[in-house]
């Protein structure tokens, strides 16, 4: 017992050493821009960059529509296979894996393929049209993670009775889906956005190759042309990210068992 307690807490020293000195380290060198003392005139040189200000404000702005859009997808889909379409779930998960199976170059080039300027559908010639094919490619990064959210929340209630239930009172379609299903599945919806907007803050590939000013372009760019301010870049991205994991973990706690909402 003694033994398997110590190399618990070895493996748990070794993960700390792992994941924590790197991020000190990079904390440490961010804060080193000022010679001879520590400073944060890295992070005041980032937050007073108005390229830092448009492409963070962009690509959160992109992370809302993914993930309003992205709900309104997977929602549906999660409940009508769960409801009516067993037989289709192997495929719909199937389809839901594959962008953990693709890269994201391959994913973005057959976009740019599909819907260059000389295709029958154009939508990368104007900005507006490059920003939803854009939001339709996080779409498609975030499936993995939105619908295994949202269909492990929907295993917890009981869709049959519930929709029944609310059939009898005379709902209709959009009735049970906004008023009965949604509110039963939020805490997967948000465990679903929080690592979506984790996701789309940090993603390099499609919005390079599609031309868009998003924070994943702009990190690169700092990365090739400065010294401490990627650093401090490196800990804010890192503080999205634990931001989010952190609601994430808030949300999972408070999904307790309550009683379906109808």
């Amino acid at each position: 017992m003694k033994m398997g307690r110590f190399f618990a807490w070895l493996a748990i020293a070794i993960g700390v050493i792992y994941f924590i000195v790197p991020l000190i380290g990079t904390f440490e060198f961010s804060l080193r821009a000022r010679r001879g003392v520590y400073s944060f005139d890295a992070y005041e040189s980032v937050f007073s960059d108005a390229s830092f200000r448009e492409t963070f404000g962009y690509s959160m702005l992109m992370a809302l529509f993914t993930i309003i859009f992205g709900m309104l997808l997977v929602v549906p889909t999660a409940y009508w296979v769960r409801l009516r379409l067993p037989q289709m779930r192997p495929v719909v998960e199937f389809v839901t894996l594959m962008p953990l199976v693709i890269p994201a170059i391959v994913i973005v080039f057959g976009y740019l393929r599909m819907y260059n300027s000389s295709s029958i559908l154009p939508l990368t010639g104007y900005g507006s049209t490059t920003n939803l094919l854009l939001v339709c490619s996080y779409i498609t990064l975030s499936l993995p993670y939105m619908y295994r959210a949202v269909d492990t929340a929907m295993r917890t209630i009981d869709v049959r009775t519930l929709t029944e239930a609310a059939e009898s009172l005379g709902a209709s379609w959009t009735t049970i889906m906004f008023r009965c299903i949604f509110p039963n599945v939020m805490s997967g919806v948000l465990s679903g956005a929080f690592i979506t907007l984790a996701i789309v803050i940090g993603e390099f590939t499609m919005a390079s190759l599609l031309g868009r000013p998003a924070f994943g372009p702009y990190l690169q760019l700092v990365g090739a042309n400065k010294a401490y301010e990627p650093s401090a870049l490196a800990m804010i991205a890192f503080a999205v990210t634990w931001l989010s994991m952190g609601l994430l973990q808030l949300v999972s706690r408070f999904n307790r068992a309550a009683p379906a909402k109808v």
